[in-house]
C-alpha cells in the first residue's frame, strides 16, 4: 500500500519505521528537522518498552537516563515511598528521530485536510496527538494545561521521582530525572493553577532551565475520541485517546496502540474492535477523573462508582511492571478521598 503518516512522535515514528519494510510510507512531521521537540516528561516501564522495541530489533537500555527505586509522592504534606518496578526516564527524543533514520521522513511539513491529497494514498495515519488534524474534532474533550522545563541543577533537589498530585485530583506536579545534573520538572491542573506550584518549586530548588514545552493533554477516553476513521484515514495513539486519565500516561498506550494499528494494516474495522477491547478500561478510569475534576465525586458518586474504581485498581494491581510502579489501593483512595 502507500501510505501516508502525519505526526512522527512515539507512535508515528514507531509506525514509520515498522511499516517501512512492507509498504511504500511516507511520514510528515510539522515541526522542523533542528527544531524537533519530543513533548512529555520521557518517563516509561522499562519492562514493556524492551518488549515493544524488541519486536523490532532495538535494544531499548540504549536509551535509557535513569532507573528508579521509589517515587516521592507526596499526600498532605507527607512523603511516602512508592516502590518502582522499572520505572524509567530515557531519550524520547533520539529514539524517536532514530525511528525515522534514512526513511521517507519530511519535516518542518505542516498538513491541513484541505490541502493534503488524500486520494494518492490507500491509508493515511492520522499521529497528531491533540490536534487530530484529518478526523473530526472530539465533543467530549477534557483538556488539562500543563508546563514542563528540562532544568540542569548543581546539585539535584531529589535523587528519584518525585511526584505529588493536586488536592483536586485535577493534576499534579511531577520531577523525573534525567541524565547527569538535569531533570524534567512540571505540572498539569484542570483549574490552572499549575504555575504556582512550578514556580515555588523553581525558586526553591534554583537550577538553570534548558528548555520549556507548555501544550496540554487530553484526558478524554478512547470511548469518547471517536469516530477513530474517517475515509481512508484512521487515527492512532493520542490522536485517539491513548493517554491513561488517572496518571497521564501516553508513551506505552500510544505504542500498543500503534502496534495493534501494524497487525491490522489491512482490516481497519478489526482494528477499530481491538483498539476499543484493548482501552475500554479507561472508560472507567475517565469517569472517576472527570467526576472529580468537575467537583461532582462525593460519597454519594463514589459509593456509585465503586465498580469503576475497582477495576481501575484491579488492572493497575495485575500489571505493575507494565506501569512500572508499586500500586497500592490507599495511595489511589487518597488521592480521590482528598476533600471527601
Amino acid at each position: 500500500m502507500k501510505i501516508a503518516i502525519i505526526g512522527l512522535g512515539v507512535a508515528g515514528s514507531y509506525l514509520l519505521h515498522t511499516l517501512s519494510k512492507e509498504h511504500e510510507v511516507q511520514g510528515f512531521e510539522m515541526q522542523k528537522a533542528g527544531e524537533f521537540n519530543a513533548v512529555c516528561a520521557w518517563g516509561a516501564a522499562k519492562s514493556e518498552m524492551e518488549r515493544i522495541f524488541a519486536r523490532i530489533n532495538i535494544d531499548f537500555n540504549d536509551y535509557v537516563f535513569f532507573n528508579g527505586s521509589n517515587i516521592n509522592l507526596e499526600l498532605k504534606g507527607k512523603i511516602r515511598k512508592v516502590g518502582c518496578k522499572g520505572l524509567v526516564t530515557y531519550d524520547k527524543h533520539q529514539l524517536e528521530l532514530d525511528l525515522t533514520k534514512g526513511l521517507n521522513a519530511k519535516y518542518g511539513e505542516r498538513i491541513t485536510p484541505n490541502t493534503f491529497p488524500l486520494d494518492e494514498y490507500d491509508l493515511v495515519i492520522d499521529a497528531t496527538s491533540l490536534q487530530r488534524v484529518m478526523l473530526p474534532k472530539i465533543t467530549d474533550q477534557l483538556l488539562v494545561p500543563c508546563v514542563e522545563y528540562m532544568i540542569e541543577y548543581e546539585k539535584l533537589p531529589y535523587d528519584d521521582f518525585y511526584v505529588k498530585p493536586f488536592s483536586t485530583a485535577s493534576g499534579y506536579f511531577w520531577y523525573f530525572p534525567l541524565m547527569k545534573n538535569t531533570a524534567y520538572v512540571g505540572a498539569g491542573d484542570y483549574y490552572r493553577k499549575h504555575m504556582e506550584e512550578l514556580d515555588n518549586f523553581n525558586k526553591k530548588h534554583g537550577g538553570r532551565i534548558i528548555k520549556k514545552i507548555g501544550r496540554p493533554i487530553r484526558l478524554s477516553a478512547p470511548e469518547v475520541c471517536q469516530p477513530f476513521t474517517q475515509g481512508n484515514v484512521v487515527g492512532v495513539g493520542e490522536a485517539i485517546g491513548t493517554v491513561f486519565p488517572l496518571i497521564g500516561e501516553g508513551i506505552i498506550p500510544s505504542l500498543q496502540c500503534a502496534e495493534i494499528l501494524h497487525r491490522n494494516i489491512n482490516d481497519i474495522p478489526g482494528y477499530v474492535e481491538e483498539v476499543k477491547e484493548h482501552f475500554k478500561v479507561y472508560s472507567d478510569v475517565y469517569k472517576v477523573i472527570k467526576l472529580k475534576m468537575n467537583n461532582k465525586l462525593n460519597l454519594y458518586t463514589f459509593i456509585l462508582n465503586f465498580g469503576a474504581i475497582w477495576t481501575t485498581y484491579r488492572t493497575m494491581k495485575k500489571q505493575e511492571e507494565r506501569f512500572g510502579l508499586e500500586v497500592r489501593i490507599r495511595d489511589m483512595a487518597e488521592i480521590l478521598l482528598t476533600q471527601l
